[in-house]
């Protein structure tokens, strides 16, 4: 069965909302003590993507499997920073895939969709991060020609 990719909808929030809850879950499994400790992500989630749906600049997209959302990208065109030493840019901020439809291509496509959008916004780049532990994601972006290029360290204190 094909896997269709669209940009989100209203309607999608909800199922799109659900996954970025597993992708916050998975990061506190990575490190708790690095990432946000939220009560309910999917609600927070799902207004978030509500407002940048009005947002020129975000792209959110869904791929489907027989209608079904199993997976989704949310990248945004940003401009330069100063502090990053990026110029203007677009930041893949998230890339999920649900476990059922993983190791079909899924995330690949979302990927391509979302390199494909963004270039032709005009942004020159896509920047990413991704977590030291996540080596399937490394792997997958690997793929598609990302190339490491920071590596971010973190003390408590």
């Amino acid at each position: 069965m094909p896997v269709e990719i669209e940009k989100v909808t209203t309607s999608d929030l909800p199922d799109v909302a659900k996954l970025a809850g597993e992708l916050v879950r998975q990061h506190l499994a990575f490190d708790a003590k690095r990432f946000l400790h939220i009560k309910d992500p999917e609600r927070g989630y799902e207004a978030w993507f509500n407002e940048e749906l009005r947002n020129p600049k975000a792209l959110i997209l869904c791929a489907k499997l027989d209608g079904k959302v199993v997976g989704y990208a949310y990248a945004r065109e940003e401009p330069r920073d100063w502090n990053a030493l990026l110029d203007k840019h677009c930041a893949l901020h998230d890339v999920l895939v649900a476990e059922s439809a993983r190791q079909r291509g899924v995330g690949k496509q979302l990927l391509e969709r979302v390199l494909t959008e963004m270039k032709a916004r005009g942004a020159p780049r896509v920047v990413l991060h991704t977590a030291v532990q996540n080596l399937a994601a490394q792997k997958l972006f690997a793929s598609v020609g990302f190339r490491q290029t920071m590596l971010e360290l973190t003390r408590e204190l």
